[in-house]
């Protein structure tokens, strides 16, 4: 909790000078509003004293009604400021954090489920928003009203206020005591919080899947599971912090006897008017009341807190070692080579070991092999979405783990199995790798792909909108603006995974005579399941356990009659 807090207090730290004016303000109004007894218990001392004057009454009375409207003025600024700190904070905190998404190694998106992290950036981030406002709307007025009334309290006589100072701080014990063992609660709410829309984002997503294979009834028993334990541990979570509340609320009662009881007799001793006995009164049930507020907030704050500590732990984490001071790549020409390459996802079960591989500029590599072999994990050390363990891919001789991310990237051109548009129009998804392309060459590109027919009949053509990860589109669709994409971008290098899976055979063949098209004369890597697909790639890499078995043309690998004809004639065997 201390690593949060202070982290809190960081964030915060960017809005000192409204914080100063909100402190200031809170100062302000709670002193102009305890003044008010002080002016009803002179009104009262003068009518004992003098009898009842209606001039002198309603001169005190115009008084406290001026400085009334004064507080409530004040109180009206505070809170616009402690709006504005509150949003502020939730601004820069949920920038921070999708600032943070877009620079974490790509090992820890696939290893947290995006439900959770959809989770910390939304739903947490608006808990840490109502536990932080109301922090600040009675959090400092509390604290503020504290000493002010103490102050007041000991003018006017300090015996009595001795008594209220001694005894008022039991609650802060009791509110503490209870806020303690209702932390860990409240963090473990905030955790099944996260897994609940995870599984909520899952199900969604994967709806079709779900209603095909019937499993409708046990993911209704999946979130009905975590749905009870939810309501649990919120219930705990309720039933805990709400013993602050009556806890205090008895020992202020108790405040509230002691002072009448001895207020009474210091007035009977001569030791205190009635005025001030009233003034005083009025005083102790003001300086019990934050000690409630106060302790109410704790809960809240607890919550908060912990959705803080949520927020900044993904904050915090480790972001991809900067690039910033490598060069770029030299001109690309497509040269590229693996030397004594392994890696591995987790320690435990190596993956790739001792791979070596050279292509040169122009050479169309084919990548094949039976699933989990290691043929996307390939692409994702060549693109370096993922680091090697130890050995060397360079790239023009370059080492690529000395460069820029974004210069390696930028010369390769990528088409993968499972499709991603962002929402915007057709043509912000196509023009995605090169923004500033113009209409003829964007429809040039469309036509090469055989994408031109049926984007025109959409209603507003390149101008329609798509929704997120392509709406009403279907797979074909969505898979040929993304082949448009690097048509139109026209990188130096290819990578293509299962680059046509989701295309019917007639646009197929169209799309793949394209293709030969934007291959010639550069490196392309081609991952295939089909190997029909393959079939006139330079060279044929066939993968098992992470090793490359067998390489050559298909006539070579044919002839040798080994792993590589045992996946062919399974494939084409009558």
């Amino acid at each position: 909790m201390k690593k949060t807090v202070k982290s809190l207090l960081k964030l915060l730290g960017r809005s000192k000078a409204a914080l100063a004016l909100s402190i200031a303000l809170a100062a302000a109004s709670v002193g102009l509003s305890l003044y008010v007894p002080i002016l009803f218990g002179n009104a009262i001392d003068e009518i004992v004293e003098t009898g009842i004057k209606f001039d002198v009454v309603f001169g005190f009375l115009s008084r406290a009604g001026i400085i009334a409207a004064v507080t409530a003025l004040l109180q009206w600024a505070m809170g616009m400021i402690n709006n504005r700190i509150t949003y502020d904070a939730v601004r820069n905190v949920r920038r921070l954090a999708f600032e943070k998404i877009e620079v974490l190694p790509l090992k820890y998106i696939d290893s947290h489920a995006y439900g959770d992290l959809l989770s910390r950036v939304i739903s947490d981030v608006d808990q840490f928003a109502d536990g932080l406002l109301m922090g600040f709307s009675q959090f400092f007025t509390g604290v503020c009203t504290i000493f002010v009334t103490l102050g007041f309290m000991l003018y006017i006589n300090p015996r009595v206020a001795l008594v209220a100072a001694l005894l008022t701080p039991l609650s802060i014990f009791v509110a503490r005591f209870v806020a303690k063992n209702t932390h860990s609660l409240f963090e473990k709410q905030s955790k099944i919080r996260g897994s609940q829309t995870a599984l909520v984002d899952e199900m969604i997503g994967g709806e079709k899947t779900v209603m095909a294979y019937g499993y409708r009834a046990r993911a209704e028993e999946r979130f009905d599971k975590i749905n009870r334990e939810l309501e649990t541990t919120t219930r705990k979570a309720l039933f805990y912090s709400s013993l602050v509340n009556p806890t205090t609320r008895f020992v202020n009662s108790m405040v509230y006897a002691a002072v009448c009881l001895v207020g009474a007799f210091t007035v009977i001793s001569g030791g205190m008017s009635v005025g001030g006995l009233s003034a005083i009164l009025s005083y102790a049930n003001q300086f019990t009341k934050p000690f409630n507020e106060i302790s109410g907030v704790i809960t809240e704050l607890q919550n908060a807190l912990v959705c803080a500590g949520r927020i900044f732990e993904l904050i915090d984490e480790p972001a991809q070692p900067s690039d910033e001071a490598f060069g770029e790549l030299p001109p690309i020409k497509g040269n590229v080579s693996l030397q004594n390459v392994y890696f591995s996802y987790t320690p435990e079960r190596p993956l790739i070991t001792d791979f070596n591989l050279d292509v040169r500029e122009g050479r169309r590599v084919a990548i094949v092999g039976p699933t989990g072999c290691g043929k996307t994990t390939l692409i994702n050390l060549l693109m370096r979405f993922y680091d090697v363990d130890s050995g060397v891919i360079a790239v023009e001789g370059k080492n690529i783990a000395e460069v820029k991310r974004r210069s390696l990237r930028s010369g390769y051109g990528m088409v993968l199995q499972d499709t991603w548009l962002r929402s915007g129009t057709v043509r912000d998804n196509i023009t995605m790798g090169k923004p500033d392309a113009t209409v003829e060459e964007i429809i040039a590109a469309a036509k090469a792909t055989h994408a031109h027919s049926f984007i025109k009949r959409l209603p507003q053509g390149y101008d329609t909108e798509v929704g997120e990860d392509g709406g009403s589109l279907s797979a074909g669709q969505r898979q040929l603006l993304c082949i448009t994409r690097v048509m139109l971008s026209a990188p130096p290098m290819l990578i293509l995974d299962e680059a046509t899976s989701n295309i019917d055979t007639k646009t197929e063949i169209r799309v793949q005579r394209a293709f030969e098209k934007l291959m010639s004369g550069k490196t392309s890597f081609i991952v295939a399941h089909r190997l029909s697909t393959v079939m006139s790639a330079d060279i044929i890499l066939v993968m098992r356990d992470g090793n490359v078995v067998e390489q050559g043309n298909h006539s070579e690998l044919m002839a040798k009659g080994g792993f590589y004809a045992e996946l062919y004639n399974s494939q084409f065997r009558r």
